[in-house]
């Protein structure tokens, strides 16, 4: 199946910034080139100011807070700076969510695990920070697991362990060179609110040490009796597996590093392993692997691949990989437009749902974003599925069912069957920012249907979604959507191949103040982009051209101003 997106760049001078950039995280990198990061800005303004610890933010009082890109469904912080999410998972009905963030400034640094809490995903109250840096210790990306059985030994009788894996980054520490990556663990014993260090740190390393050894996520693999650790060497795009029997001591389990798409510089990250049946067959069950790439993903900048295949509880094997040198849209993509990285599982769900969260953003622009005080937020969390379709096993993609509670509590707006032809436009007018959108779209010939969303009323501003039947491509254009001169890599169009199923295509469209979320043939497709738009443009608009579109089950929910 052909997909299209834009192009990579291949100037070499920016392919070098691009490297640059992906490798700013590594302690060493900031350590030895801050001077060529420094020259590199005056040739290249968008180069992340927060990349690196050396960087200067705008001066606060020289910004005005922007409330009107503040998320209402989707989580952000008060203030200050976040990245990946860490950890989520549902203890005694609330939800905890812990993430990278920098308690001191609006760019990447001081890396602790900020909190907050929710009872449907959707609404948030922040928290105090969890698990803060402290000198000589920065605190990465990992995942949280609550020790039902004490396996551990680290809870105590009716208290079972809440346990945190994630990185520590060591510097001016005896037993480890500056910059060393290993696997840490500590225990929170007040329900989620303040986890400590465990006196044995690291329980994980590399031998010789690592600068790129990161982001353990963890699952419990029932017909081993074991627990099993994803984590990666970034720089090396490589997951290694790992066993354990108390979360304390590990055992090398094997790698994957499969043939396939590889650039140089590129990374990969925040590894996530999931378990899911075919066709809801719990007989025929399917692994996913997820990595987190960044730069050269699908829609440019920072992306989130997937592979579909197999575990036997030591090996991972991905099914049906693309031939060596295929074209990146050969390869499946967890998202197509360019706001979403680092997603991650959410632990402990209801019924043993398999769910994401990830973080709403895109490293090649991320500390450049015009919100303020705040910068960063995270996605609509979904739901995952794996369908046979056309004959191949398809991952799936659905808001999570808090979400559409809410939109069904918000009496949606229901639209008869319409047909439009040619130059015909149908103007729908809303009032409230946040808004739900869902539709089917028929054409008897090669036409092309057309929204554009968050439109202002004169027409000038709007993000644009379309679809053309003829070529079976679905774009989501923000290169109007509202301020976008923040950066010139805030790439304007994003593009993916799919077909319609028996004539009709579905759009499931969620919008919040600074987003729009889109899933196509019920998440068959996805595609997630910032955008900044003027507080004022809340409209819709439907067209048509080539050929009529039908219009079928229309219903608009406005969810908040």
């Amino acid at each position: 199946m052909l997909k299209v997106t834009m192009q990579p760049r291949v100037n070499g001078f920016l392919l070098l910034l691009d490297t640059i950039r992906a490798s700013a995280r590594t302690r060493r990198f900031r350590r030895r080139v801050p001077s060529l990061l420094l020259a590199c800005a005056s040739f290249y303004p968008s180069l992340g100011s927060g990349s690196f610890s050396g960087a200067h933010a705008a001066p606060a009082a020289a910004q005005t807070e922007t409330a009107q890109w503040r998320p209402a469904l989707r989580y952000s912080p008060a203030a200050h700076w976040m990245n990946d999410p860490n950890g989520p998972i549902l203890l005694n009905g609330l939800w905890h969510l812990y993430y990278q963030y920098n308690p001191a400034g609006m760019v990447w640094g001081h890396t602790s695990w900020g909190h907050a809490t929710s009872r449907d995903l959707l609404h948030w109250q922040e928290q105090k920070v969890a698990l803060p840096a402290s000198p000589g210790r920065d605190i990465f990306s990992g995942s949280v697991v609550l020790d039902q059985r004490n396996r551990s030994g680290l809870g105590t009788p009716g208290k079972p362990a809440l346990l945190a894996l994630y990185t520590t980054v060591f510097n001016r520490d005896p037993n480890h060179p500056d910059g060393t990556q290993a696997q840490s663990l500590a225990i929170s014993r007040d329900q989620g609110g303040h986890f400590e260090p465990h006196d044995r740190n690291p329980v994980l390393t590399l031998n010789p040490d690592s600068k790129q050894f990161r982001d353990p996520s963890v699952i419990w693999y029932a017909p081993g009796q074991y627990w099993v650790m994803t984590t990666v060497v970034a720089d090396a795009q490589v997951v290694k597996l790992y066993r354990s029997k108390d979360l304390i001591h590990w055992d090398f389990l094997s790698d994957f590093q499969p043939n396939g798409y590889r650039k140089p510089g590129m990374l990969w990250e925040m590894p996530v392993l999931i378990p899911l049946p075919l066709d809801g067959r719990t007989r025929d069950m399917r692994w996913i692997m997820i990595v987190s790439v960044n730069p050269w993903s699908i829609a440019g900048g920072s992306g989130v691949q997937y592979f579909i295949g197999h575990f036997d509880g030591t090996h991972f094997t991905a099914d049906d990989l693309p031939p060596r040198g295929a074209d990146p849209s050969a390869y499946h993509w967890l998202d197509h437009g360019a706001d979403n990285y680092a997603a991650i599982r959410l632990a402990n769900t209801k019924d043993g749902a398999r769910c994401l969260v990830s973080w709403m953003n895109n490293w090649a622009y991320a500390d450049r974003l015009p919100s303020f005080p705040w910068r960063g937020q995270m996605s609509l969390p979904v739901c995952l599925s794996l369908e046979t379709r056309a004959g191949q096993p398809v991952l799936l993609q659905a808001p999570v069912p808090d979400y559409a509670r809410l939109v069904q509590s918000h009496a949606p707006r229901a639209f008869p069957s319409r047909v439009i032809a040619p130059g015909e436009t149908m103007q729908i007018g809303m009032k409230q920012r946040v808004q739900d959108i869902s539709l089917m779209l028929r054409s008897e010939k090669e036409g092309v249907a057309k929204l554009i969303l968050r439109r202002s009323d004169d027409g000038h501003e709007g993000t644009t979604l379309r679809y053309d039947f003829g070529n079976q491509l679905l774009t989501l254009d923000r290169s109007h959507s509202g301020r976008t001169d923040f950066s010139p890599d805030f790439s304007p169009v994003h593009i993916a191949h799919i077909a319609p199923q028996r004539g009709v295509l579905t759009l499931h469209v969620a919008i919040d103040r600074s987003s729009v979320e889109v899933f196509a043939n019920g998440g068959e497709v996805r595609m997630t982009d910032l955008v900044f738009p003027d507080s004022h443009s809340t409209g819709l608009s439907l067209s048509a051209d080539r050929a009529a579109i039908t219009i079928d089950r229309l219903r608009v929910a406005e969810l908040a101003p």
